[in-house]
């Protein structure tokens, strides 16, 4: 799994339906021999405990990777750390990178490589895991109206997301500073408070300081009460409607502190299932390349 665009709808709701069995206690622990690193050159919580999680499901045994402590440090290519760690029997990688796309140098890797984030590029298991929540919410995602509100033109979670929900028949729509909208993007946009009582699903973003190219304009003092989810703002969410957020959380800035467990709330929904569903990305990653994965 590189990219969502890679899949159909179809396949998509394959992987959701072998995520849910797993949810749902399917024996998962049938990987004991198959062996796997996770090469996360950017820091990480959520995605990489959780992949470590779904291995440690499937009974897969775990190379520790340190990339500081790695042969990267004297100027090793990631190409040729790929190659080495395929080279001495690794069963399958999951790589998390700063460089947009940097899958596209290792097409000479014979293993499958699993995607857990590339730059401002993708993340295609966050959104599986997206899925997944929006599915067990509304059973279907045909017609649902869902709003990505913040920073959208550097968060990969927004990328992955928005392709993959137009795929699966939903209308995305954005809010959040105009200067951080996209150009293809800008017809989708509506101001906060024109579109909070419209949606099914209020998804929040996390502002990627980390790649802002010097210091933005904006008073982030009022960036809550000008583009977060307030209490006020909550009140006019339809009856049934949903708050998500990838996490990590900035609280009182995208979204007020006291709404991110509320009752509308499955940010913390999203974590659980994300185990699940990279069980799921795993086991078909390794059935693509002739794996029998009982």
């Amino acid at each position: 799994m590189l990219t969502t665009e890679d899949y159909t709808k179809a396949e998509l709701l394959e992987l959701l339906k072998v995520a849910n069995e797993f949810k749902e206690g399917k024996t998962s622990n049938f990987l004991k021999d198959i062996f796997v690193a996770n090469l996360f050159f950017e820091n990480s919580t959520r995605t990489k405990c959780s992949f470590e999680m779904a291995e440690h499901r499937l009974g897969m045994k775990i190379i520790p990777f340190d990339v500081s402590k790695s042969s990267v440090s004297k100027g090793e290519t990631l190409y040729d750390t790929v190659k080495t760690l395929e080279s001495i029997g690794l069963d399958a990688v999951v790589i998390r990178h700063p460089k947009n796309q940097f899958y596209k140098e290792l097409e000479n890797i014979k293993i499958p490589v699993i995607n857990g984030g590339d730059g401002t590029g993708n993340h295609p298991t966050q959104t599986l895991l997206d899925l997944m929540t929006i599915q067990q919410e509304f059973g279907n995602f045909e017609n649902l109206t869902i709003a990505i509100i913040g920073d959208i033109q550097h968060s990969r979670v927004a990328h992955s997301l928005q392709s993959a929900l137009e795929k699966m028949g939903s209308k995305v729509y954005f809010s959040g500073p105009e200067i951080w909208m996209e150009e293809k993007n800008k017809a989708q946009y509506i101001a906060m408070d024109d579109l909070i009582a419209e949606m099914d699903v209020v998804y929040l973003l996390r502002i990627q300081h980390e790649r802002h190219e010097g210091n933005s304009d904006l008073d982030m003092t009022q960036y809550l009460q000008n583009f977060g989810l307030t209490k006020e703002r909550e009140k006019m969410m339809k009856e049934n409607s949903i708050i998500m957020h990838p996490a990590p959380i900035n609280r009182g800035v995208e979204i007020d502190s006291d709404l991110v467990e509320c009752e509308r709330s499955r940010i913390f929904k999203q974590m659980e299932n994300g185990v699940y569903a990279r069980m799921a990305i795993l086991k078909s990653a390794l059935e693509i390349k002739g794996y029998k994965c009982k």
